[in-house]
């Protein structure tokens, strides 16, 4: 099968894109290479996918370029590429208004006339549905933050689309996690903090409960959808909840070192707990989530260590942020 990754250099785009390839799939990746953290760093991502037969990459921006001959042949369309983060979505709404929901339309419209494809797979978020995003699909969709209002509104553009006959099935993301992880997301930052002995910083009353996923569950759950039912919503979480000192007091352990930590006040926006129910999604397709947080944080930090030869770019690109999305 001929599949299209957007955003394809990014953390689960990178992972998504070797898994198709791995089980012999033919892929197209797109990435813009927007500098919201070192290009560097995504670059690196695709370094296993680079020279791989099945694998192609256009550095191409959806919010502008002509994308009909990357769509050449294509049967299945992954649209993974967003702008993320919560704090920044308050103040360059501009960006995340282009980049979440004008590529989007852009890609919708450009799929709507390449009659090839077969089903298109929107990557969303838990930030649609707002401070408590704890449930199943059938939560109200309250986003509380810009950046979950553009991307409750891609899901709606979709919705749109399918009207025009784009076949649609909807993903939303509970807190991903692991090996490549995004260096301004919470585990990485504390992960590079605690092993580089610098400060952590802890918003709010670091009570704050996150339902984890593994990439690698997140990547078979992504898969999963090829055989979904059209028009679905699936909720894609890993099982397992955990506030920030839960975390904190985890990767104390992994790592063999107390963390130096400091507070800050709670930021506008943030969720205040989420945990998936995927009955929907283990009903439908029979995936369950497979790795324990207490395994997938163990092997961040294992990729943490065996990549220190670009680990102090990131790092000093972690500190220098103001911003934690978990």
């Amino acid at each position: 099968m001929k599949c299209l990754v957007t955003g394809s250099a990014g953390f689960i785009g990178s992972h998504l894109c070797e898994r198709l390839v791995g089980d012999g799939h033919t892929v197209v990746g797109i990435d813009a290479f927007i500098p919201y953290y070192p290009r560097t760093v995504k670059e690196a991502n695709l370094h296993f996918l680079h020279g791989q037969h099945g694998y192609t990459h256009h550095t191409l921006d959806l919010r502008t370029d002509p994308l009909e001959a990357a769509l050449d042949g294509v049967e299945v369309v992954f649209h993974l590429a967003a702008m993320p983060g919560l704090a920044k979505s308050w103040t360059d709404f501009d960006l995340y208004q282009s980049c979440n929901l004008t590529a989007t339309q852009r890609l919708l419209e450009a799929v709507r006339k390449t009659p090839s494809v077969q089903r298109f797979v929107y990557a969303s978020t838990s930030s649609v549905y707002g401070r408590f995003s704890t449930g199943d699909e059938t939560m109200p969709t309250r986003p509380i933050s810009p950046y979950g209002v553009t991307k409750l509104a891609a899901e709606n553009l979709c919705r749109s689309y399918e009207e025009l006959g784009v076949a649609v099935i909807v993903l939303r993301y509970f807190s991903v996690y692991g090996p490549r992880q995004r260096p301004d997301m919470g585990y990485h930052r504390f992960i590079a903090a605690l092993l580089g002995k610098q400060p952590i910083t802890v918003y709010g009353d670091g009570q704050q409960v996150r339902g984890n996923t593994y990439i690698d569950d997140c990547v078979a759950a992504t898969m999963a959808a090829l055989q979904a039912p059209l028009g679905e919503n699936y909720n894609v979480g890993g099982g397992e909840s955990a506030s920030v000192w839960d975390i904190l007091g985890k990767l104390e352990a992994i790592v063999g070192r107390r963390a130096i930590l400091s507070k800050e006040a709670a930021r506008a926006g943030d969720q205040r707990s989420t945990y998936a129910d995927t009955a929907k999604l283990r009903r439908h397709l029979g995936w369950e989530a497979q790795t324990s947080l207490d395994d997938g944080l163990a092997r961040q930090v294992a990729w943490h260590r065996q990549h220190v030869w670009r680990s102090s770019a990131v790092a000093r690109f972690a500190r220098g942020q103001n911003v934690v999305n978990y």
